[in-house]
C-alpha cells in the first residue's frame, strides 16, 4: 500500500493527479450526495428528521448549483497541485499512515477547516465581497445538497486552501488528508440538506442544520461550518 502511494504522489503527472481529484471531488458531490438525500428523506418517513422548508424548489435553483458547484468542483481539482509540488520538494512532510495518525491528522483537520472557514466565510460577508462574491452561495435562499459546493470561482478557490494552509506547518498522514474531504462533505450536506432532528432547538449539533439554514433564509450572523464556538468568540469580541 504504502508503494502505491509513493508511485501515485512522485510518479503521476500534476494532470493526472488533477483528474483523480476532480473524479474524487464528482463522486463525493453527486454519489455522496445523493445517497445523503435518500438518507435523510428516508429518516423523514420514519420521523426522525423533519424538514425545515417545506416550499417547493424550482428547478433553475438545482441547475444553477450544479453549475456553479461545477465550476468549484474543476478548481477542487487543480488544487492539489500546488500541494504535490510541496511534497515533491519536501517542504511539506507526510507521515506512516496508522490509523491513531489518521485519526488524529482527520481530528486537527476537521478543526484547522473550522478556523479556515470561518475567516474566509466572515470575510465573504463584509459588503464588497457579499455584493460581487458570495452572493452566489447566497443565491440558494433555501439551501440544498446541491447548494454545497454552489460558489463564486473566487470563494471556491480560497475554501479550497485548507490543506495547503496548514500542511507545510503541521505533518499529516497523506490518507487523512485524502479522507478528509468526505468527512468535510458530510458536514457540509448536513448544514445544507434542509432537514434537522426536532424542532430546531437545544444543543448546538441537533441545531445544526435550521441555524444554516436560517442564515440563508434570514440572514442570521453565524459564520462557523460545524461547529460554533468561534462564532460565539466572535461575538463576545467584536459585538
Amino acid at each position: 500500500m504504502q508503494d502505491l502511494i509513493e508511485n501515485i504522489l512522485y510518479e503521476f503527472s500534476y494532470l493526472t493527479l488533477s483528474a483523480m481529484s476532480f473524479g474524487y471531488f464528482m463522486v463525493l458531490y453527486f454519489g455522496v450526495g445523493t445517497l445523503f438525500l435518500l438518507s435523510c428523506k428516508s429518516l423523514e418517513s420514519m420521523k426522525v428528521l423533519q424538514k425545515i422548508e417545506s416550499k417547493a424548489l424550482e428547478k433553475k435553483q438545482t441547475n444553477f448549483e450544479i453549475a456553479q458547484s461545477m465550476q468549484s468542483i474543476i478548481i477542487f481539482g487543480f488544487s492539489v497541485i500546488p500541494i504535490i509540488y510541496l511534497i515533491r520538494k519536501d517542504f511539506i512532510v507526510l507521515l506512516p499512515n496508522t490509523w491513531p495518525i489518521i485519526f488524529l491528522g482527520i481530528v486537527l483537520l476537521t478543526i484547522w477547516n473550522e478556523v479556515h472557514f470561518f475567516i474566509v466565510h466572515r470575510l465573504m460577508h463584509f459588503n464588497f465581497f457579499m455584493k460581487h462574491v458570495h452572493f452566489i452561495h447566497h443565491k440558494s435562499r433555501i439551501p440544498t445538497i446541491y447548494s454545497v459546493y454552489s460558489f463564486h470561482w473566487f470563494e471556491a478557490l480560497l475554501l479550497s486552501t485548507v490543506p495547503l494552509t496548514i500542511l507545510p506547518f503541521i505533518p499529516f498522514s497523506i490518507v487523512a488528508v485524502f479522507i478528509y474531504p468526505f468527512v468535510s462533505i458530510l458536514l457540509n450536506l448536513a448544514g445544507h440538506c434542509n432537514y434537522r432532528f426536532g424542532q430546531g432547538k437545544g444543543n448546538y449539533w441537533v441545531n445544526f442544520g435550521t441555524a444554516h439554514n436560517e442564515h440563508h433564509t434570514k440572514g442570521r450572523k453565524n459564520y462557523g461550518f460545524a461547529l460554533n464556538f468561534l462564532d460565539k468568540l466572535y461575538s463576545r469580541r467584536f459585538r
